[in-house]
């Protein structure tokens, strides 16, 4: 498969939204199987469970522990479709406006042929942020299609990002990620990305991050 990366355009507007809404809900599955199966949380289903059936009998045992399961589903579920929610109103909105507008900002796409006809594969963001004298680039909205993972393009589409910050003259690039997304991390850190440090402040509340169990992770790249 031949893949091209190129600037975005605005008529790849829906299909860019489409990958965007898909990619970060994929989470979801992840996010939940990574939960459950922690010691305390399979604890915890088996004391419902043992609870459930002294005080109701079977359909205790049932029901207790469905409903333990069903609210760290919830919790999982809310924390990405939140976030999906939240930028599909607001810098995804207006991809030009937020990140082509300036010089030091960019947002690629990775098309390719298929069937005779051109999709996008992938997408990937930077903007420049100053801090001091000092100026940096953060990189944001890294999808890659389901399709046409495990084959280089996570690669290629981050090492656009490092080659245009250094061409920019950025002291480094930064990047947050999430724990559960265990491939990019891997990634990043053979790029030569660092963690720095880890924190959990998202657009979901703090009790729904807490029982989804994912940590946001910050790393970073020097040039």
């Amino acid at each position: 498969m031949q893949l091209v990366i190129r600037r975005y355009r605005p008529s790849d507007k829906d299909t860019v939204l489409t990958l965007f809404s898909d990619g970060i809900q994929e989470h979801i599955r992840p996010c939940f199987h990574n939960a459950m199966t922690r010691p305390l949380y399979l604890a915890i289903t088996l004391a419902l469970c043992a609870a459930g059936y002294l005080l109701c009998s079977v359909f205790g045992a049932v029901v207790l522990p469905g409903v333990w399961v069903g609210l760290v589903y919830y919790c999982c579920h809310e924390l990405y479709s939140s976030y999906v929610t939240e930028k599909l109103q607001t810098d995804m909105q207006d991809i030009p406006g937020n990140y082509l507008s300036r010089p030091d900002d960019c947002f690629w796409v990775a098309e390719a042929e298929v069937d005779g006809r051109a999709e996008i594969m992938g997408m990937v963001a930077v903007v420049a942020k100053q801090n001091g004298k000092e100026k940096h680039g953060e990189l944001f909205r890294m999808i890659i299609s389901s399709s046409c993972r495990r084959m280089g393009l996570g690669f290629r589409m981050t090492q656009t990002v490092v080659d245009f910050c250094k061409e920019q003259g950025f002291s480094k690039v930064v990047l947050e990620t999430s724990s559960i997304q265990i491939a990019a991390v891997a990634l990043y850190k053979k790029l030569g990305f660092s963690h720095i440090l880890s924190h959990t402040k998202t657009q979901a509340p703090s009790w729904v991050v807490t029982l989804a169990q994912v940590t946001v992770l910050r790393m970073e790249k020097h040039l």
